[in-house]
């Protein structure tokens, strides 16, 4: 395996009965952001669950630092935070009560550290886990993911309900954390306007399979959306759309910028956001 790399997956396949992930294959370097996208149901959360070994991977393998995640697993748990969409602190416990609860299975837990990051994040030490909101709980799991020197940060959905001044605190924590850059964001969520403020790389998956994997400028420049007037779409360019769509007055898709060479003319086109390609791409089924 190459140097420098946070996270490998390489060929990772999960089967279930009516899901399977395809070998997928993507590399987070250290010291960088990876989003993690893809509609509801593509694979995301299954991916995630075979890094952290919370479902048994069918093939393929899993390295976070050059080890395995199964071999290895007690070692790479103690480089690794996470945070989930869900809390799951017991309602009544408060600040103190969660350090205690969890410090104990990490080697390198650091008191000082949590007090920083709860003085930093503004959290109340007084309040029960049940009183906070759920900006302030994402904060709490975030202290307690990076209180015990983890260089790789695994992260499942934490924007999702957040309101826009709560994502904005969490995507700076998020910029602060790899400021070093040592230290690496693996971030899945669905509100991709917050990857194209901080994502460094893209992984797009989608049924199971990876549609894209790379810098984030290189997926915005690798498609285009293109429109132009029914007597603009030659058979080339027809098969080359995804996400097709037609109207009376024309038609509409995401094409590969490389796909654009000898198109008409007429054509309009113009660079998407992460978003449109999702959109595009769930329209077409995945094709890639």
């Amino acid at each position: 395996m190459s140097d420098g790399n946070a996270l490998e997956v390489i060929d990772l396949q999960k089967n279930y009965r009516d899901f399977h992930l395809d070998k997928v294959r993507f590399t987070l370097p250290a010291g960088y952001i990876m989003g993690f996208v893809g509609q509801n149901g593509a694979g995301k959360t299954t991916t995630i669950r075979c890094i952290l070994n919370m479902a048994i991977r069918d093939g393929g393998e899993v390295r976070v630092f050059g080890l395995d995640n199964q071999r290895d697993e007690l070692v790479v748990k103690q480089q690794l935070g996470t945070v989930f969409d869900e809390i799951f602190f017991v309602d009544s416990w408060r600040i103190n009560d969660v350090q205690n609860a969890v410090q104990g299975f990490y080697d390198r837990w650091s008191r000082a550290a949590f007090a920083r990051y709860i003085l930093d994040f503004d959290l109340p030490r007084d309040k029960r886990v049940r009183e906070l909101s759920r900006g302030m709980k994402m904060k709490l799991m975030l202290a307690v993911a990076m209180s015990h020197g983890a260089k790789l940060l695994i992260l499942d959905e934490p924007t999702s309900g957040l309101d826009p001044v709560a994502r904005d605190e969490l995507l700076d924590i998020l910029r602060n954390y790899i400021a070093d850059g040592e230290r690496s964001v693996f971030f899945s969520t669905h509100i991709t306007s917050d990857l194209e403020r901080i994502a460094d790389y893209i992984t797009l998956i989608d049924h199971g399979h990876i549609f894209y994997t790379g810098t984030k400028d290189g997926l915005l420049e690798h498609f285009r959306i293109v429109r132009g007037a029914p007597a603009d779409l030659t058979d080339s360019l027809r098969r080359a759309i995804i996400g097709y769509s037609q109207a009376a007055t024309g038609f509409s898709g995401l094409v590969r910028s490389d796909d654009l060479k000898g198109a008409p003319a007429g054509l309009v086109t113009e660079a998407p956001t992460i978003d449109e390609i999702l959109i595009h791409i769930s329209k077409d089924g995945g094709r890639s």
